[in-house]
Formats: structure tokens, C-alpha cells, sequence
């Protein structure tokens, strides 16, 4: 088969990007799985959230911040929104500026087989890539169904990010194939796990939720803490797990809007005969309050000054070592990638390999929770669906 560009992945980014260029080339996209946007299926609950209101790049990790600026101005989140708009799909704002779609986030996909369809892509599903080459004018793709022959390539098949949904570090193996670098790959949105002293308080707690402040360094975010039966978890973890690395602390203020010690305080001249965990309860989840209270059986007026000092610090600046994070197997996405510093950031192309193009996740770009990684793909996928 003859055609102008190859896409390997189905994935978000992949038919982003073959919708892109198949308005003036001829575009073929190679998936090997037997359904295309398997993870676009399974985001947001089964409702896609899409893109974000503030999508911007201050809010991407790479070793290069400065690289996504160059696509996600070329095609932004309003961009996006209006494609949405045009095809008649409902959605709504969430929180912190996150668009999920009122329906399934099957119309996001029928939308994107729709455009690729109008601009006459083909789709090559359970299709398995087994080789490439490049004679310095043209690409050859060997797959298991026969070769693909292409003036341009690109690669849009993601991070090794939940791979019981098929995902690999195919992406990886190609770049180093054509001599790019790439920054090792890690876990990010993902939960974190205790070790044993900080999991013999959140063990207990599996399923409680509490808003919180985490911190790492300059990064900050609040939203909602999860215990689990191995950690942590829920938006605020995850969140900050994109920035974690291992034997750092993070800082939980876990009653963000309560002075816990001046709290205690007044009510200990207050209510000095109620129980500690009664009071705590009044800003606290019962569960959780029971538990930071439990070697604190007197009444807080005979409960001495130090002692609730300690709990005070304990829950608005709770300090923890993270013992690791649940891996590939829960991260939402991967951090690290194809070095961009081998890349162009108009086109997205490879500096020493023209007509080698690598899009979305398996670069080096992170968003946020809340729809960035999305935006991510979109852009970097129009930017070289553009070139292509």
C-alpha cells in the first residue's frame, strides 16, 4: 500500500492528527487493537473530559516547558470547543474549568471517525506493526497484514500508561530506532502508596475523603484525598504524583480552611469536657477524626497543650515519605517520553529524521488531571497533521 502519511495509534492523538492531514494527503492510520480510541471509551467516568477551560502551559510537565506553547496556541481549547459545537454534542463544567460531555464519550469518538471519514483516512484495525524502515525519501511499515509505504510518519501510540488496555513503549523503541533520546518513562496521575507507620493510619480509613492541600515544592493543588487500603489516592494525589519522585515528602494540609490549633484552642476553653475526636468531628469525617483522636481519651480540657499541638501540626501539615505509587497498571497517564529536545515544536517532527513525527503522551509533555492530556493530544496532533 502507497500512501502520503502513516499513523500508528487510533488513540486520541493519532486520529486527531490523520483527521489533520487527510484534508490534503492521503492517510492511512494502523491500530493494533481491534477498536479504535479504546482510552477515549473509558475517560471521565465513560464521559470524556475532553479538554480544559484553562488549558495553558504552565499547567504541563516536561523537561522542556517552554516546548507545548508553540501547538497548544496554534490549536486551543476554543478550537477544539467549536469542533464539539459543530457536531451537535452537549457538554458541561465540571470543576476547575474540566468539559465532560453530557451524553458518552462515544460521541467524542464518533466525532473523530466522522471528521476522518470526510477526509478520507483509511483505518487499519488489528493491524500489528513488526518493522520499520526509512530509505532516506520514504518509510516502510511492516505489519503482520503486509507493508505500508509513506512519505511521513508519525507515532501516536501513547505511554505505557494502563496496559491491560494494549498500551506499550512501541513509541519509545521507534524513536531510539532513528537515534532519539528519550527521557525514561514513569507513572504520573497515579496513586501513591504508605509505608507501614503512615498506612497504619490510612489503611483503616479505606474510602474516607477528605478536601486537602498537597504540596510538593512550588506545586500546589487542593482537591479531594483519598485513603485507600495501600495509600493515597483521589484528585490532590494524583495531582501531585505527576511531581513525585521517590524518597521526596509531601505536605498534606488536610483541614485547609481550619486553623487546627487555634481551633483546639478555643474550644478546649469552650468545651472542655467534650472528647477530642467529638471535636474534631466538627471539620473532620467521623471515621477520620475517631482515628487522629484515638490516643486522646480524655476530654480536650484535660488533654494537655503539647498533645494537641501535635495532632494540630499533624492535620494541617501531615508530612509523608510515599513508599512508591501503584505503577503503570492505575497511572492515567505517563510522564517522560521522546526527548523533545529532538523534536520540533511546530511540527513535531524529529530534527535529524524528516518526516518523523511523535504526538501526544508518548512525548515528553504531562498535563494536569482535568482534561489537559486531551488538549495535549489535540493540539499536538493538529500540529502535525499540519506538517505531515
Amino acid at each position: 500500500m502507497e500512501v502520503d502519511v502513516i499513523v500508528i495509534g487510533a488513540g486520541a492523538a493519532g486520529l486527531f492528527c490523520a483527521m489533520t492531514a487527510g484534508r490534503r494527503r492521503r492517510v492511512v492510520v494502523i491500530e493494533h487493537g481491534d477498536q479504535p480510541g479504546a482510552k477515549i471509551l473509558i475517560s471521565g467516568g465513560g464521559r470524556c473530559n475532553f479538554t480544559n477551560l484553562d488549558a495553558k502551559p504552565e499547567r504541563f510537565l516536561s523537561d522542556n516547558p517552554h516546548f507545548c506553547k508553540s501547538a497548544l496556541s496554534r490549536y486551543t481549547q476554543h478550537d477544539f470547543i467549536d469542533l464539539v459545537n459543530r457536531h451537535g454534542i452537549a457538554f458541561h463544567e465540571k470543576t476547575l474549568g474540566q468539559l465532560f460531555c453530557d451524553g458518552s464519550a462515544r460521541q467524542i469518538l464518533a466525532m473523530l471517525l466522522a471528521e476522518c471519514d470526510a477526509a478520507g483516512v483509511g483505518l487499519e484495525l488489528g493491524r500489528a506493526v513488526t518493522a520499520i524502515a526509512h530509505d532516506g525519501s520514504r518509510f516502510r511499515v511492516t505489519t503482520d497484514k503486509g507493508d505500508i509505504a509513506a512519505e511521513s510518519l508519525v507515532v501516536a501510540t501513547g505511554g505505557p500508561s494502563i496496559p491491560k488496555m494494549g498500551a506499550t513503549g512501541f513509541a519509545y523503541d521507534v524513536a531510539r530506532q532513528f537515534g532519539l533520546r528519550v527521557i525514561p518513562p514513569r507513572p504520573a496521575l497515579v496513586p501513591l502508596t504508605l509505608g507501614a507507620e503512615d498506612l497504619a493510619l490510612a489503611a483503616p480509613l479505606s474510602g474516607v475523603s477528605v478536601e486537602a492541600v498537597a504540596r510538593l515544592g512550588k506545586a500546589s493543588f487542593r482537591e479531594n484525598l483519598l485513603f485507600t487500603h495501600r495509600g493515597l489516592s483521589g484528585p490532590a494525589v494524583l495531582q501531585i504524583s505527576s511531581y513525585w519522585r521517590e524518597g521526596q515528602a509531601i505536605s498534606f494540609d488536610l483541614a485547609p480552611d481550619t486553623d487546627i490549633a487555634a481551633f483546639l484552642k478555643a474550644r478546649k476553653a469552650g468545651r472542655p469536657r467534650a472528647e477530642v475526636k467529638t471535636i474534631l468531628a466538627e471539620v473532620l469525617p467521623a471515621r477520620f477524626a475517631q482515628a487522629l483522636a484515638g490516643d486522646q481519651p480524655r476530654p480536650i480540657g484535660e488533654t494537655g497543650d503539647k498533645a494537641l499541638a501535635g495532632l494540630a501540626a499533624r492535620i494541617n501539615g501531615w508530612r509523608v515519605i510515599p513508599a512508591g505509587t501503584e505503577g503503570f497498571a492505575k497511572a492515567e497517564v505517563t510522564a517522560g517520553g521522546v526527548d523533545t529536545r529532538d523534536l520540533s515544536s511546530r511540527t513535531m517532527a524529529a530534527n535529524a529524521v524528516p518526516g518523523l513525527h511523535f504526538i501526544g503522551e508518548s512525548v515528553d509533555v504531562t498535563g494536569w488531571l482535568g482534561g489537559y492530556n486531551f488538549q495535549w493530544a489535540w493540539s499536538s496532533g493538529h500540529a502535525a497533521g499540519e506538517a505531515a
